[in-house]
């Protein structure tokens, strides 16, 4: 026994316990808060559930909640809960809840409190525990009915759990008084609980530590889910924690004068924005640096929020690659995304398995549009992509987004503007020439090393992307409408050209 009291009391949440930096220090009382519905119980019960699975003895002493809801709660979870936990309920003795045995000359709440404190400690003498739940503390402050004697009696609490050698966690509904703070200067720790709701799609949660006494714990909100098995904290991602060491080559993207473009490829662990118009064919050269990973020996994760993956693959495959034989083959793992079902913290976390358990040195998200429609505001997309590329980097991943500007041809606008993030930017534009409408391709941005300044046409065909030589004759191809500033005999050529591809 001695061994677990000098250790810290992990809570069975991997998420919570990187947060806490292991979990809650022993012999100490902690304080969850949160609304209702926000996950405390599910926290609490997980907590008890991991130190029955150590063999600890647990106390769970509910003031709101019956034993059989509880139990009902810990079912549609998946959650057992063992015989090394006991269920106390408490509920007030029967002469309190008859209006025939009221008392007229003391106040009713000074029976009812103290009985209550009374039964508390019966219970915990009976029992013993290494680990006490009280749920909640809602019940309490309305017992005390003011703020001088809710604060005296949670000290008392506190006294007598800190020579018991217990690990307590207080739960807190919030219902009672919003402003009262009296047990955040009493306890050792404080976890606030919230749940968002967006204009569309369910609900989002996340945990902020308020408070850890003489401990370090990873700051800021952390968002969280409830689902089967219980709580899954997603850690905010901080990309300097990661950093591996790899050597900075140069990949080809597949396609010889692309990597001309490219002067010669895409560094190794850099990330890569692909931007333009709806149409011009940003999945498919994302998807062509996967292709090219694969065939070098290495695999690719790649995450949808805008396409049906059926109709991707068809039309992949109409192009000559096969993405759903890559991902039979378990050279490549894809996976669609529903922005509205899906947080930013969960979505970083997700990444971040793939590189780490799939070993996926290509990463592809498609679209950084689908993706800001799952974060709460700009800035925090900002802070996200981020955090997010920089892990990538240091992991010697490659990543490549796509971002849709608003308009096909002139003056474009972006939803967001995360150009100077990434390590290159490709830029892809329609332009109009002789009667037909053409794509363009050129890179405006590349940290990793030298690339050509020119614009070159491009087509996308059943054998895939083709890219041709530098547009030379053409001028003011990017503002959608060029010039031409070439011989006759050249378009002459273009024409013929144009004639033998229709063919």
């Amino acid at each position: 026994m001695d061994e677990i009291l000098t250790t810290k009391a992990e809570t069975g949440i991997p998420g919570l316990d990187d947060v806490l930096a292991g979990g809650f220090t022993r012999r100490h009382v902690f304080l969850l808060e949160g609304s209702p519905g926000t996950g405390k119980t599910t926290i609490a019960l997980q907590f008890l559930i991991e130190g029955a699975r150590l063999n600890e003895r647990c106390l769970y002493i509910s003031l709101s909640e019956t034993d059989e809801e509880l139990r009902d709660a810990a079912a549609s979870h998946d959650l057992e809960i063992s015989d090394n936990i006991e269920i106390f309920e408490l509920v007030p003795p029967e002469s309190l809840l008859d209006a025939d045995q009221q008392q007229s000359l003391l106040y009713s709440s000074d029976l009812e409190l103290g009985e209550t404190t009374k039964l508390i400690f019966e219970a915990f003498e009976r029992v013993k525990p290494n680990r006490v739940v009280i749920d909640s503390l809602s019940e309490i402050r309305l017992l005390a009915q003011s703020s001088l004697r809710y604060r005296r009696q949670i000290l008392a609490l506190k006294h007598y759990f800190s020579r018991s050698n217990a690990t307590v966690l207080l739960l807190d509904d919030m219902t009672a008084d919003n402003l009262d703070k009296t047990v955040h200067s009493v306890v050792h720790g404080v976890i606030y609980l919230e749940q968002l709701a967006p204009d569309y799609g369910s609900e989002r949660r996340r945990l902020r530590v308020i408070k850890y006494r003489g401990q370090s714990f990873r700051g800021g909100f952390h968002d969280f889910i409830i689902q089967k098995g219980g709580i899954a904290v997603f850690p905010r991602l901080r990309a300097v924690e990661h950093k591996t060491g790899f050597e900075r080559t140069t990949l080809s993207s597949g396609i010889e004068e692309f990597d001309e473009l490219l002067g010669g490829g895409i560094g190794r662990g850099s990330s890569t924005l692909l931007i333009g118009p709806a149409g011009t064919g940003k999945s498919l050269f994302a998807l062509q640096f996967v292709d090219a990973a694969v065939k070098r020996g290495e695999k690719a994760a790649v995450f949808i929020f805008d396409e049906e993956l059926g109709l991707l693959f068809s039309r992949t495959k109409a192009m000559g690659l096969d993405l759903e034989r890559l991902r039979d083959q378990g050279l490549m793992h894809i996976e669609q995304l529903d922005a509205a079902e899906l947080s930013p913290g969960e979505f970083a976390q997700r990444v971040r398995n793939r590189v780490a358990s799939f070993d996926a040195k290509t990463v592809v998200i498609d679209s950084i549009n689908g993706y800001q429609a799952s974060m709460p505001e700009e800035n925090a997309l900002i802070l996200h992509m981020h955090e997010l590329l920089q892990y990538l980097n240091r992991q010697g991943a490659n990543t490549y987004l796509t971002v849709a500007q608003h308009g096909l041809v002139g003056d474009m606008k972006s939803p967001v503007d995360v150009t100077y993030l990434a390590d290159s930017v490709i830029l892809l534009r329609y332009f109009e020439a002789l009667g037909k409408v053409r794509r363009a391709v050129s890179v405006i941005k590349k940290r990793t090393g030298r690339h050509e300044h020119t614009i070159r046409e491009y087509r996308i065909s059943e054998n895939g992307l083709t890219l041709g030589d530098p547009l030379t004759e053409f001028q003011g191809v990017l503002r959608g409408v060029p010039t031409f500033v070439g011989e006759r005999q050249s378009v002459l050529q273009i024409l013929d050209k144009d004639s033998s591809d229709s063919q």
